[in-house]
């Protein structure tokens, strides 16, 4: 199962990534802007998502999946590491929010990163 370590190895394993922390918190920024956060104890993490898939994911896989109060005006939701198939999964899960964060010209140089089926 996933842990915050692997979190941290392949968010900077994602083009122009950087750690920065901020809130008291790991962050992970592809060219200066978040995709995914490290809150609380790091057993889970927070990832961008479009809000109109939210709810579906929470409802298909509420062991997965949830909404915390604070983000949930915004564009994220967050992920049980424990309840994660395998890094596999993560890894998705990361390059998909990597790359609704990442700048047209990244999205270009590397176009199958978080697409089903890519990198």
């Amino acid at each position: 199962m996933p842990d915050a370590h692997d979190v941290r190895r392949i968010a900077l394993s994602l083009p122009d990534t950087a750690e920065k922390t901020a809130w008291s918190m790991p962050t992970f920024r592809v060219a200066g802007k978040m995709f995914a956060t490290l809150p609380e104890d790091e057993t889970s993490c927070a990832v961008r998502c479009p809000k109109e898939d939210r709810d579906e994911l929470v409802l298909a896989e509420p062991e997965k999946f949830w909404i915390a109060g604070h983000e949930a005006s915004f564009a994220w939701i967050r992920v049980r590491l424990d309840a994660l198939d395998d890094e596999d999964e993560l890894r998705d899960i990361l390059a998909d929010s990597w790359r609704q964060a990442a700048p047209a010209r990244l999205r270009e140089d590397h176009p199958r990163l978080g697409v089903a089926g890519g990198e």
